[in-house]
């Protein structure tokens, strides 16, 4: 399992999460995010396991790097 998740906004303003399978690096899984699209690399220990209010969950992208 990778160590890392990538967080970006989904087109309906829903959060999209990148779970890359095992053994792909972090610049392979950047090719999920669109271009144009704030991102963040986290921890994966940084992203709740708890699913229950998954569509609740918000990130401030303000500080984000963005896809070229």
């Amino acid at each position: 399992m990778s160590a890392f998740r990538i967080l970006f906004p989904a087109e309906d303003g829903s959060l999209s999460i990148v779970i890359p399978a095992p053994g792909i690096t972090e610049e392979q899984a950047l090719n999920a995010v669109p271009s144009g699209k704030p991102y963040f690399v986290v921890d994966v220990a940084d992203v709740p396991t708890d699913r229950t209010f998954r569509n609740a969950w918000e990130v401030d992208f303000t500080n984000a790097q963005v896809k070229a």
